[in-house]
């Protein structure tokens, strides 16, 4: 499906066309899916969040955000990385409140992200990032679409309005101060 199509069923939506949400979804969530599994695909074994619960709850959030001013497809994938990593976050604080002292859920960070540690605790991360984002927003907001959103780096430039070079470089930077604050 062309950008442009899926821009202007946004528009739409936007502008209060209910059926253009009903012929959007269809659009756009074999797309949301593939990144919910990129993403769950590196989630502990005895997870019991599955994909398809990741990305029906982004669409249930979605839905109530019908006064959203949709700029375009970049602008929906990245408002959609953000409600995963949210959900994921709330998933892991539940988890841990169950258990009495128990631990949050553990998210393996490949080679990729934090390369001396494998696994990271998902809140801790959640805080790293909150810090990143005082220290640079944009850098936090790489991570995020790059890491829950699982955009290409063409995909971040467009979300972010910057180049694909500028995103190569706030990825790395991230990196290296998220492998310092996770260490």
């Amino acid at each position: 499906m062309p950008a442009a199509d899926i821009t202007g069923l946004l528009r739409a939506w936007s502008d209060g066309d209910e059926r253009a949400l009903d012929s959007l979804m269809p659009l756009v969530y074999d797309e949301l899916h593939r990144a919910a599994h990129r993403y769950m695909t590196h989630e502990a074994p005895d997870n019991t969040l599955q994909t398809t619960a990741l990305v029906n709850e982004v669409y249930l959030r979605l839905t109530g955000a019908s006064t959203v001013s949709w700029s375009d497809r970049a602008h929906f994938f990245a408002v959609c990385a953000t409600v995963m990593r949210r959900i994921l976050t709330d998933f892991a604080r539940a988890r841990r409140s169950l258990k009495r002292g128990g631990t949050a859920e553990r998210v393996p960070l490949d080679e990729i992200l934090v390369s001396s540690s494998p696994r990271v605790d998902l809140l801790d991360l959640d805080d790293a990032l909150k810090g990143l984002a005082v220290v640079n927003e944009r850098q936090a907001r790489v991570v995020e679409l790059r890491f829950f959103g699982g955009l290409s780096v063409a995909e971040t430039a467009e979300a972010l309005r910057v180049s694909p070079e500028t995103v190569h470089r706030d990825w790395r930077l991230a990196k290296e101060w998220l492998q310092r604050e996770l260490a």
